[in-house]
């Protein structure tokens, strides 16, 4: 049996200490049934002093045994083995104490408290050890094997691997919650580093936009950049409140259009389903994202006093949001100007976001306005 295992969380320690601490009472409750079986069956004892100084012993031993495994320190691999050594000498003893016609073993139930601490301890393969090793000693010294002897060696076999399995379930799962805990204690550090980051970088593109605009010429278009920058990063955090990141988890689309809509500067009216509509958190958060860059253009380029409208449309293997405003419209040609001169706002924001999922943005624009239709596949 391996005595190496890797490290372990509190809580998968503190999972341990509560089964040793409810063995305790399972020892006290077995001792009490074995003493008095033994003082039942007194009369089968060919050796009764010594069945007495044996059952004596087992009782010391159980009082020995809770308060060693009481210790997370103790509970080493030599106190394991020594713990399963004394239940197989006691079982071993009993053809000679009794007669080789035996019926019922001195330990009797006693047994499980070396048996289940291996199964605390060394889970299923423990189990599975001590279950195998009680068994042989019980069957093999017996003249014969009657239906009772088989159902007790056989709830043994069954009852150590899958009280160890359980333990060592119960154990996993502590550790998988503290792990749980961290990522999202980290995660939660992250983002109020990150909003504490963006905090000091939005100040210093706010000072330069209005200190550009103060200066003309060419500052002044140095301010516009800057104040587009400011927008987008306060798009950014607003996107991170907004749609819960939730890996592999489910995001209402819906929901998460309509809050991003509120919190935009622009006024924006939208329409979604009547219901939710449940979309994987990746394909919400880049698809909300790539709306809110629509409504950012809206705000950059014709004001916050400009109308937009968001409608979103379920069908069964996609999703479509058009984002529409009432604006001057965009000139022929401007977004490839816009990228030849590396602003790549609309090719990365908008296009990028939706074509990484699979999906197409469109878009129209003429002097009723701008509008553009994202739609998304589901599957």
């Amino acid at each position: 049996m391996s005595t190496s295992a890797p490290p372990r969380a509190d809580s998968s320690l503190a999972v341990e200490d509560r089964l040793y601490s409810a063995l305790a009472i399972v020892r006290v409750v077995v001792t009490v049934n074995m003493v008095g079986l033994n003082a039942y069956r007194r009369d089968n004892f060919t050796h009764p002093d010594v069945a007495l100084a044996i059952v004596a012993a087992l009782v010391v031993w159980t009082g020995t045994a809770i308060w060693l495994y009481h210790d997370r320190a103790r509970r080493t691999p030599t106190l394991l083995v020594a713990d399963l050594a004394i239940v197989l000498a006691a079982m071993a003893a009993t053809p000679w104490v009794k007669s080789e016609h035996f019926n019922a073993t001195i330990p009797g139930f006693w047994v499980m408290g070396a048996l289940l601490a291996w199964a605390i301890h060394w889970h299923w393969r423990g189990g599975l050890v001590a279950a195998a090793l009680i068994s042989l000693a019980d069957v093999l010294p017996r003249a014969e094997l009657d239906q009772g002897n088989y159902g007790n060696v056989f709830l043994i076999l069954i009852g150590g691997p899958i009280v160890g399995f359980l333990c060592e379930s119960l154990q996993r799962m502590a550790r998988e919650r503290d792990a749980a805990e961290r990522a999202a204690a980290a995660a939660e550090e992250r983002t109020r580093l990150a909003r504490a980051v963006h905090d000091g970088v939005l100040q210093v593109l706010a000072m330069t936009q209005r200190r550009g605009a103060a200066a003309g010429g060419e500052w002044a278009e140095l301010g516009r950049l800057a104040g587009e920058q400011e927008r987008s990063l306060r798009s950014l955090i607003r996107q991170q409140d907004t749609v819960p990141a939730a890996g592999g988890g489910r995001v209402d689309l819906a929901g998460a259009l309509e809050a991003m809509a509120t919190a935009h500067p622009v006024r924006v009216e939208v329409a979604t389903p009547g219901g939710t509509v449940l979309v994987d958190a990746k394909v919400a958060e880049q698809t909300v994202a790539a709306a809110r860059a629509c409504l950012d253009n809206v705000l950059a380029h014709v004001g916050p006093d400009a109308g937009a409208w968001v409608l979103a449309q379920a069908a069964p293997d996609s999703i479509t949001v058009s984002v529409r405003d009432d604006g001057p419209g965009i000139a022929p040609g401007r977004l490839e100007e816009a990228a030849s001169e590396g602003r790549l706002g609309v090719a990365s924001s908008i296009r990028g976001r939706v074509e990484e999922l699979g999906g197409t943005a469109v878009m129209e624009s003429g002097s009723w306005g701008t509008e553009w239709e994202l739609t998304v596949p589901l599957v």
